[in-house]
């Protein structure tokens, strides 16, 4: 495979899951849910969220927003991908912290609110796109975290601690026993 000038060693080394199906999978799916979300928000969504008991209303409006909220996120993480692949954006660029995609808090849980009011097809929706916003959230960190250095995630820097402690021999059952006596 022939390099192109604008191409860097990192992304020579780096699989290009923007090319992948998989990657076109996840953007056709993302799409089509913002889509029909939008359509629903808009059209029998508002209807039924007038006919709402007080609580009820209270939690679709909070949990719209939110929706929302998750669901541009994660198009717009679609599209700047996209935007990469194509040479739209620069690869470096997209590494700027400000196009970063995680999760702040926990997520939405449309189970505990199933019987509560709230209609099946807004807790469907909501469902979904948590389960959207989170595969972005590791794809994200799978793209732009790995490589990033180890020393970063206390996580791996405990593994490494632990693989240096078994190689000195501190977890050598026989001689912790040993010692014991």
């Amino acid at each position: 495979m022939a390099a192109s000038p604008d191409r860097t060693d990192e992304d020579l080394h780096m699989p290009d899951f923007t090319a992948s199906r998989v990657f076109e999978k996840v953007f056709a799916d993302g799409m089509a849910l913002v889509e029909e979300t939008a359509s629903y928000l808009d059209g029998p969504g508002r209807d039924m969220s007038k006919t709402l008991p007080r609580e009820a209303s209270l939690t679709y409006a909070a949990w719209s927003m939110e929706l929302t909220t998750k669901l541009m996120q994660a198009a717009s993480w679609l599209v700047m991908q996209r935007a990469v692949r194509d040479g739209d954006m620069k690869r470096e660029d997209a590494l700027a912290r400000k196009y970063r995609i995680s999760r702040d808090g926990p997520p939405l849980d449309p189970s505990k609110q199933r019987g509560l009011g709230l209609p099946d097809t807004f807790l469907d929706l909501v469902d979904n796109a948590e389960n959207l916003f989170s595969r972005i959230c590791r794809l994200d960190a799978a793209i732009y975290l790995e490589g990033a250095g180890d020393e970063a995630s206390p996580v791996m820097r405990q593994i490494e601690e632990l693989k240096a402690a078994a190689e000195d021999g501190a977890f050598d059952p026989l001689r912790v026993w040993g010692r014991a006596r």
